[in-house]
């Protein structure tokens, strides 16, 4: 669906940015289990709300080409990324000594289509990173990624494959640096582990801090070696609100956007940080929650937008889908639309929550004394470190399509939800532009990006599947 993608800056910049969205029909499908918090089935929920509030047309709509085996070793160990591919639920009981060595059980369970699972969303989450790579688009967006706790040989808290990190390795070959701002209730400790020794990536985790998964990221973690104070840890206690998390939140990337300079940002935006969470402990707003990402987005710097935990699906949705508005600069009306899901959203049904009365653990002074600290971390790095000239790993290649095959991508049917996409017309009053101006943007600049990135494979469907895949391992 080439349907522009041009949205617009919050505030007085009303420079034209391109959104690009990765939605994968059959992500829904995936099922953890029963009684399991991680529920897939949340973004099927999401992508109805985009459909129903309008926001599908004004975005490029991308089905992700699923990662291959080589992809994904180019962070995970080759024994670990063959044990995903083979297990199934049948066959576990065989591979016990397996299960217990990868971390593969209670938390992280063998399921039906466990590795499509996985090679989806770490398709969308590289997919992304190659569009902002080639300046196809401005912000990408990719909420079944952002599974921030697998780490190189073993699953941990819902999550097998890395996606963050397979992105971040990707946006390096382009970028010197790149931000990484994880606002997920968990510390996101697979990410900061992985370039917990380099300056060419700062990992800046808001996080529950205590007696509480997954233990990691108290403040004195900074980092190591040429490393270090590029990992940054923002401990909290529970019940922050809104006006609490912007006092650390707004100054602290403020300073991180002016020390390291990033050529590009990947927000990880974890919606168990609202509150009501089943399980959380925080009491954000769907809008406190929301203006993170818009003050990420107003720096105009290429910007990687990913999902993470949540597990108030009704929830979850509610705050991907007005985040996705606020990437999109359009405001979104409070009164839901009626749709498939809408007996999710009541009584209310609105789009946005009122937190509860919950008590606020952080105080002033501690606040006051995290944010102290920080700062001063952040006071002791070089401006935006310089990186040692050499040779840049090629391209991510992009097979093309088989020109025998209509469809790209077998797993595409014509039965599934995306095709409420091709039809949707925009809902009158749902949603309306924040700036209005001309588009700046050259289409036959674009045209040309297109075809020398050959990254757009578009169905008969118009959905656009961009393939992916990587190889250097120097990368």
């Amino acid at each position: 669906m080439e349907t522009g993608g041009n949205s617009l800056t919050s505030g007085a910049d009303a420079v034209k940015r391109k959104v690009c969205y990765f939605y994968d029909p059959e992500v829904g499908n995936y099922y953890y289990g029963q009684g399991h918090p991680m529920k897939p089935h949340r973004m099927r929920m999401t992508h109805c709300l985009l459909a129903h509030y309008g926001l599908l047309q004004h975005m490029q709509v991308v089905k992700p080409f699923p990662a291959k085996d080589r992809d994904l070793c180019r962070f995970h160990a080759d024994d670990y990324v063959d044990f995903l591919r083979t297990v199934t639920p049948e066959s576990q009981q065989d591979n016990l000594q397996q299960l217990k060595r990868f971390n593969v059980g209670e938390d992280c369970p063998v399921f039906d289509g466990l590795y499509n699972f996985c090679q989806t969303y770490a398709g969308g989450s590289v997919g992304g990173a190659l569009k902002l790579n080639h300046g196809l688009c401005d912000i990408a967006i990719n909420w079944s990624g952002g599974l921030h706790h697998a780490k190189k040989c073993e699953a941990s808290g819902f999550c097998y494959v890395n996606d963050i990190v397979l992105a971040i390795l990707e946006l390096l070959k382009m970028h010197q640096r790149v931000l990484y701002v994880d606002i997920d209730i968990h510390h996101g400790d697979g990410v900061e582990e992985a370039f917990y020794t380099t300056d060419r990536v700062m990992t800046v985790s808001f996080h529950k801090f205590g007696d509480y998964f997954p233990g990691t990221g108290d403040i004195l973690d900074i980092g190591y070696s040429k490393g270090k104070y590029y990992a940054l840890n923002v401990p909290l206690d529970d019940g922050i609100d809104d006006e609490s998390y912007q006092y650390l939140f707004k100054p602290i990337i403020s300073k991180v956007m002016e020390v390291f300079n990033p050529g590009a940002v990947v927000l990880q935006c974890g919606a168990d940080s609202l509150s009501g969470d089943r399980l959380g402990c925080f009491n954000l707003s769907i809008k406190g929650h929301g203006e993170c990402v818009k003050f990420m987005r107003s720096f105009n710097v290429p910007l990687l937008l990913l999902g993470g935990g949540g597990y108030t699906i009704r929830n979850v949705a509610r705050c991907w889908c007005y985040e996705t508005g606020v990437a999109l600069g359009m405001e979104i009306d409070n009164k839901m639309p009626q749709h498939e899901y809408y007996g999710y959203f009541g009584p209310e049904y609105t789009l946005h929550v009122s937190p509860s009365n919950m008590e606020n653990k952080n105080t002033r002074p501690l606040l006051e004394a995290i944010r102290t600290k920080i700062l001063d971390n952040l006071s002791k790095l070089p401006h935006s470190p310089s990186v040692q000239f050499q040779e840049r790993p090629p391209d991510t290649e992009l097979p093309e399509a088989d020109e025998d095959q209509d469809d790209a991508d077998e797993r595409w049917n014509s039965d599934s939800d995306m095709v409420i996409d091709e039809v949707r017309k925009l809902i009158p009053r749902r949603a309306r532009r924040e700036v209005t101006g001309p588009n700046m943007k050259n289409p036959e600049v674009q045209k040309g990006k297109v075809e020398q990135a050959r990254g757009s494979v578009t169905t008969e469907t118009g959905v656009d599947a961009s393939p992916m895949s990587i190889d250097d391992p120097k990368a």
